[in-house]
């Protein structure tokens, strides 16, 4: 994906109106059935406006979902001191519940079992998230423990999804949870 400079607002404002639009569309139809064309007559912007900023509509759509990341990542880490073993923090099964409206968009990039272009970023992000908090503590097997993390993390969001994993936002968020702290705690 080539973008052009960051600071230069004209270019966050474009960005942000194709975020919004490939929103909007997938609202609407499949990421598959999406076009350019539509995407950015639907924007406001030319075609080749597009392209100075993203690759492909998949690089769009994962720019676009980026923010889930961000919040997994926040989601998983919203809480300080002794975890309950039990319930997740408020802030995951809040991260879960968000994801329902846009659902099919995120499915469409996260494939069962945490692959696919958003799981890649997912991955990336978590573990990268979490291998410094485990070294800063100085736990023992932070490579270890964060690549566990990552990829159980991932696997349970996109399987749950997927329809692979049945339960409501709360349930898959103190399940997976539950999964996470055990992870942490093995080591």
């Amino acid at each position: 994906m080539s973008r052009a400079e960051p600071e230069d607002p004209r270019a966050a404002r474009t960005r942000a109106r194709l975020r919004q639009a490939l929103l909007d569309e997938c609202a609407e139809h499949p990421l598959e059935e999406v076009g350019v064309a539509a995407l950015v007559r639907r924007a406001g912007v030319g075609r080749a406006t597009f392209y100075v900023h993203y690759d492909s509509l998949e690089a769009l759509a994962v720019d676009a979902c980026a923010d889930v990341v961000r919040d997994a990542v926040e989601a998983l880490h919203a809480w300080r001191g002794r975890p309950d073993p039990v319930h997740a923090p408020p802030a995951l099964p809040e991260f879960f519940a968000g994801l329902l409206p846009h659902a099919a968009l995120y499915r469409a990039l996260l494939s069962p079992g945490g692959g696919g272009p958003l799981g890649r970023v997912l991955h990336r992000d978590l573990r990268a998230y979490s291998l410094r908090e485990r070294e800063l503590a100085g736990a023992a097997d932070a490579p270890l423990v964060a690549s566990a993390v990552a990829g159980t993390f991932g696997g349970v969001l996109a399987d749950w999804l997927h329809g692979l994993l049945e339960g409501t936002a709360e349930e898959i968020a103190d399940q997976v949870w539950q999964l996470l702290v055990a992870l942490h705690m093995s080591r």
